[in-house]
């Protein structure tokens, strides 16, 4: 039995004042919800800590408001426009290069002109016994199946085709494998069929799919395919299987121009939503629920690595059944920020049938303009990228954590609506790994209140709202903020960090666009103030859609701590055509830019930090003001007991860490649960975890840049889990504190000699 929820997603994350933010709601266990903005302060459900905050602000939002469940439909496909070329098709030849998945997983869709609602049309498709096969109807009540006979086999490339001959009624599939070895051999079957009229007036051509209804103008499509496609083509006209070969090809022969209906170049616009038609009809496609591209087709050889060089090795899209990114919900809330709303976090409180939800949303400062010294740079991006990740199906969870994982009600839900999208740490249904990631669909573990798997035991808090705890401090100390997101700083550049003193990081900020690193490197570069408040900071790079906001991609090219790991030859994103994977491997490691880089991970037990030597200098006295000279600090906290743990970072002078950098305090004592990352080890030794290996520790360090400006970083994810210990009177926050007034003091600093 389904559980019953109230759940939603907003049309933006980060919204200014005088603008306009709106929130779609779904529930399956009421009619209507009753709805509020709250200001979020602390997520954190833990009697330990300061307890969960939120403060309700009266706005023109508060009301109740009529709900019912709304469906998220997910799966990939390309549809093309209504066509009186389609229209007008008596006979046919359909024809791609495919690399199916799951072709044992009931009937797709690869290349159809088919209507559901009638059983009308036409599509090539891998039917329930995982064969090849050509349905027809012309909507009478009667399909007609030709079938090859012969199961595909999961991830070999096959040229696919089918022809329909409407004067004779004889209707012919083929299916060759490009490789014999792998696929077996060639099979064509020929039949006479009794079949009338197949084409389907007002139904596009949709590709990896077929319609199930229209919603207006909005196509629903079902059958949903799981695999690559290239190079597909429609014709007007049974073709021959040497005519069919020719259509293989990049380009079309000028003899058979006037046969085709479509040729689609999957190669081009591939940062894009278009599918460009070479046919003269132009029926250009348009790709729906972010299918994957820029991936490698049936051409490709190892030393093309790049399709923005070599588009041609790239003409194929890997579509999944369970890809997201608009769940296209209708909006139910609406809210005009009001000036008088300062910059924050807050949320779409909904109650309503016995459940609650609350729909985060970042009130920026007016645009251009700050209202305070500090800003805390929200990481979205890495929000974004653990959106959903849940750890019912993740069978590893428990061995991560080293203890009992706790389960939040939120981890049911995720588990019950997979259509709600997976994380960046999923693989898809076909077990190909996750590379895009949207806002537009619920996201549970985005929530105050949500209990993660992979924080330290206590309050076991990761991404969103483990964030909050720097919230909470700097409300409790009275310190006023602007809160800016990623995708603000990737939009706006160094100018939207330039108006600040300084900038502070919360927990875990892993994803990192080249213009946000850009940025914050000129930031730091002159003049600017940075406090890395977290652990595993600059990691990945992603990329941002130039068209679409609030959806990014990663790719996972190693080495790297990784779930899942990128093919060959799919290291570029296709957003941008940049390289993926780490930022270390790319040439920037975390090191450079704060100081420390990720070295170990461990959700158990955290430890503290012990000062060093160089936290004497006087460069750093300030830091270490009303803070004992033997005094450990931080063996307290909510996340695992201490300030340093869950993620933690190293300096490295090797990897970039500045020379003149200090190295202020190092935690120890770690337990057998932090492990050395992948790419610290280029050899197998068994001395991986953290009693056995001295690189297993978070180092705090500070250093001064060109400029006047200063850095000064954590390397811990724990660390803001301290911050409230004691009423808040502790030197976790009383070094947060000095460090902080410092920063904020114009006075610059010097770099040594």
């Amino acid at each position: 039995m389904a559980r019953d929820y109230i759940t939603g997603y907003a049309n933006r994350l980060s919204v200014c004042p005088g603008e306009t933010v709106r929130f779609m709601v779904s529930s399956n266990c009421t009619g209507s919800v009753e709805a509020e903005i709250v200001r979020t302060i602390c997520g954190d459900l833990n009697p330990n800590g300061p307890g969960f905050k939120e403060e309700v602000v009266q706005t023109t939002a508060t009301g109740s408001y009529p709900v019912s469940e709304q469906p998220c439909r997910s799966g990939s496909f390309v549809q093309t426009p209504v066509s009186p070329a389609l229209a007008a098709l008596e006979s046919f030849s359909i024809q791609a290069v495919i690399w199916p998945t799951t072709p044992d997983k009931g009937r797709q869709g690869l290349l159809t002109h088919w209507d559901a609602r009638y059983g009308r049309g036409f599509g090539l498709v891998i039917d329930d016994d995982a064969t090849l096969a050509l349905i027809l109807g012309d909507g009478a009540g009667q399909e007609v199946v030709v079938s090859s006979g012969v199961p595909l086999r999961a991830r070999v490339w096959y040229f696919v085709a089918a022809t329909f001959d409407a004067a004779t009624g004889r209707a012919a599939v083929h299916h060759v494998p490009l490789s014999p070895a792998e696929g077996g051999p060639a099979i064509s079957v020929e039949e006479t069929v009794s079949s009338g009229k197949v084409a389907v007036t007002g139904c596009p051509f949709i590709m990896a799919a077929w319609l199930e209804e229209m919603q207006d103008t909005r196509t629903i499509a079902s059958g949903f395919y799981n695999g690559k496609i290239e190079r597909p083509r429609l014709c007007n006209r049974a073709l021959d299987l040497i005519d069919l070969e020719r259509l293989r090809g990049d380009a079309v022969p000028a003899a058979l121009q006037s046969t085709v209906v479509g040729a689609w170049d999957f190669s081009q616009d591939v940062s894009g939503l278009s599918v460009p038609d070479l046919s003269v009809n132009r029926l250009h496609g348009e790709t729906v629920n972010l299918p994957t591209r820029g991936m490698t087709g049936s051409d490709w050889k190892p030393e093309h690595t790049n399709w923005i060089n070599d588009p041609a090795h790239y003409a194929a899209i890997h579509f999944h059944d369970d890809d997201i990114f608009d769940a296209c919900w209708t909006p139910t809330v609406e809210l005009t920020v009001p000036a008088t709303l300062k910059s924050g976090v807050y949320a779409c409180r909904l109650r309503g049938g016995g459940k609650e939800d609350r729909i985060p949303f970042i009130v920026r400062p007016p645009r251009g303009k700050a209202t305070a010294d500090v800003a805390v740079l929200a990481s979205t991006a890495t929000w974004l990228a653990y959106a959903n990740l849940n750890p019912l199906p993740f069978d590893i969870a428990e061995l991560l954590s080293s203890r009992l994982i706790v389960l939040h009600e939120a981890n049911f839900l995720i588990d019950e609506h997979p259509e709600w999208g997976p994380s960046l740490y999923d693989v898809h249904s076909d077990g190909s790994g996750v590379c895009y990631s949207s806002l537009f669909r619920p996201i549970l573990n985005m929530r105050p209140g949500y209990i993660s798997s992979f924080g330290g035991a206590g309050s076991s808090l990761r991404e969103f709202n483990a964030d909050t705890f720097l919230l909470d401090w700097l409300e409790a100390r009275g310190i006023s903020c602007d809160v800016i997101t990623d995708e603000d700083l990737h939009l706006d550049g160094v100018d939207l960090l330039s108006r600040y003193k300084t900038v502070m990081t919360a927990t875990h900020s892993e994803y990192w666009s080249t213009d946000m690193w850009d940025a914050m490197k000129a930031y730091t570069d002159s003049g600017g103030r940075l406090m890395m408040m977290g652990g595993n900071g600059f990691y990945w790079r992603i990329g941002y859609h130039a068209e679409l906001p609030h959806v990014i991609e990663v790719r996972r090219s190693g080495p790297a701590i990784r779930t899942w790991e990128t093919a060959p030859g799919e290291d570029f994103q296709s957003f941008d055509g940049q390289r993926g994977g780490l930022w270390r491997a790319l040439g920037r490691p975390p090191q450079m830019i704060q100081g420390g880089g990720f070295v170990a991970e461990g959700f158990d037990v955290s430890s503290y930090y012990r000062r060093n030597p160089d936290s004497f200098d006087p460069r750093c006295a300030f830091i270490f003001e009303g803070v004992d000279r033997e005094e450990l600090i931080g063996d307290f906290g909510l996340q695992g007991g201490g300030a340093a743990g869950v993620e933690i970072d190293r300096a490295d002078f090797d990897l970039g860490t500045p020379r003149h950098a200090l190295v202020l305090a190092t935690s120890e004592g770690h337990s057998e649960s932090f492990r050395l990352v992948n790419e610290e080890v280029s050899i197998m030794i068994p001395n991986v975890t953290g009693p056995t290996n001295e690189r297993i520790a978070a180092d705090m360090v500070f250093f001064e840049t060109v400029g006047g400006g200063a850095v000064f970083t954590t390397g811990s994810i724990a660390w803001c889990g301290s911050l409230s210990h004691d009423g808040y009177a502790n030197n976790v926050s009383r070094i947060s504190e000095n460090v902080l007034m410092r920063f904020l003091d114009p006075t610059p600093f010097e770099m040594p000699d």
